[in-house]
């Protein structure tokens, strides 16, 4: 069976051994978490923060509270009000306040620094500036997206994401019940084990009761990633333009509405084309007596039907749209299937497009429901379910520290990686899942393939090299 202290198979007993492919998974559990558990660490911890303002908070910060006094001012007299205490500020969003006693927030770009400004919606007073890109939201959704590295980052995450599902996989299979063991040894933790198999008990119950939304957390965080995500799955799911073919379009897409570095333009709509400004396409919108301005959008965004917070974007360039929005992926809302944009022609005040949920594709709508509940957007059950989560997945990452410390060999000089069987015949069904894993995670499965060559012509078989992993 297999020593616990040396990683290695004895042969006393060819009856107590665990089947060849135990070992194999066991070993690639080994490996995945030397280079998972920063990440099961990093991620949660990110998440625990982000879910704090997602679910408890404002993103920009702290709720920022005004007394109702009955009717809101014009929207142009509340953006007049930010600039004139921002003279060379350019106005890009105003956001609509959540309910009667919180602020409205205009979004400025001023002197290169995207900022956020509170405004009591009654007096136009400003209340608060906090600098977009740096607030403790937007630096923990930096973090957990790229580590602050940009692309370099967002691949050792994705690659990460990857082994996280190998990881879950060797998991189950190594806990499955088999010779003499139950599925209550997994279900339920054995309290009354101590040392290295209280935490091993306790660490398959967690990951057993867990694994199922940390696949889909893992999957729908992937979704974001530069490869998998950017240029396999969200393609497919974006919302296709054509579908606009009687409305110029735009070179520019809805990516371009995002904050740098912040998502916040739904998941099946970032890579689609924005509409463009200077025709007479569209459907009436903003009535021929109204300005087509912030006062004339606001009111249109009411006729529409949208309620609460929601988003005005304003354009950019000569051939830039205003853009209403309300969407779960930027807080506004906590029910997804109420995602709705809608694209105002600048000069013509005509309806250019209106996407909502129902215009989604099925891929979409299935990112639309899973990043709400993977950022804890819908509701206080889903922010204190994640909270529940977060907590328990480092509590996984440490667990497995921790048993690898306590069965560690002794010399500083060896890694401690579980040993294989002298026969390893089976070896070809390892290969054969990692080259499953590399079709389905194109980053994650060409560094396993290199690692499972690495592993089966170099390490056992040099003597000196299994001195050191062993």
């Amino acid at each position: 069976m297999l020593n616990p202290n040396s990683g290695t198979f004895s042969s006393d007993d060819k009856k107590a051994r665990p089947p060849l492919f135990y070992a194999i998974a066991w070993r690639w559990h080994f490996y995945s978490g030397l280079y998972v558990v920063p990440f099961l660490m990093m991620l949660p911890i990110t998440g625990l923060v982000m879910v704090f303002f997602t679910g408890f908070q404002n993103r920009l910060g702290m709720t920022v509270h005004v007394q109702p006094q009955g009717q809101m001012a014009q929207v142009t007299a509340q953006a007049s009000a930010v600039l004139k205490q921002y003279p060379k500020a350019a106005l890009k969003e105003f956001v609509t306040p959540k309910t009667p006693d919180v602020a409205s927030w205009f979004i400025v770009k001023n002197d290169g620094v995207t900022e956020a400004i509170a405004v009591n919606p009654y007096t136009t007073e400003i209340l608060k500036s906090v600098a977009k890109e740096n607030t403790v939201f937007a630096w923990a959704e930096k973090i957990h997206g790229t580590l602050l590295i940009g692309d370099v980052g967002d691949r050792l995450i994705e690659i990460a994401a990857g082994l996280g599902i190998v990881m879950i996989i060797t998991g189950l299979y190594m806990y499955w019940p088999r010779q003499g063991t139950h599925c209550s040894d997994v279900l339920v933790p054995d309290f009354r084990a101590s040392g290295r198999q209280w935490w091993k008990s306790l660490h398959a119950s967690a990951g057993f009761w867990i694994s199922l939304v940390l696949t889909f957390f893992l999957l729908s965080g992937l979704s974001w990633a530069g490869i998998w995500g950017g240029k396999f799955v969200q393609p497919w799911g974006t919302f296709p333009a054509q579908k606009w073919d009687d409305v110029p379009k735009s070179d520019a897409t809805h990516a371009t509405l995002n904050t740098k570095g912040l998502h916040e333009v739904p998941w099946g709509l970032e890579q689609t084309a924005l509409p463009s400004s200077g025709s007479n396409a569209g459907k009436p919108g903003v009535p021929a007596g109204e300005a087509v301005n912030l006062d004339g959008l606001y009111n249109l965004g009411k006729r529409l039907g949208f309620e609460g917070q929601f988003h005005i974007n304003l354009p950019q360039e000569a051939d830039g749209v205003y853009t209403l929005s309300a969407d779960t992926m930027s807080g506004d809302l906590q029910v997804p299937t109420r995602d709705r944009t809608v694209h105002v022609d600048r000069y013509t005040g005509n309806v250019l497009a209106d996407v909502g949920f129902a215009d989604y594709s099925l891929i979409a709508k299935a990112m639309a429901v899973g990043i709400a509940l993977h950022q804890g957007d819908l509701g206080l059950w889903n922010a204190l379910l994640n909270v529940a989560f977060c907590s328990l997945v480092l509590f996984l990452a440490v667990s497995g520290v921790v048993m690898w410390w306590m069965r560690r060999p002794a010399g500083a000089s060896r890694l401690g990686a579980p040993g294989l069987p002298a026969n390893v015949a089976l070896w070809k069904t390892g290969a054969v899942l990692m080259l499953l894993v590399a079709l389905a995670f194109p980053l994650t499965g060409a560094l396993l393939v290199c690692a499972l060559l690495i592993d089966y012509l170099l390490i056992s078989r040099v003597r000196s090299l299994k001195s050191v992993v062993g």
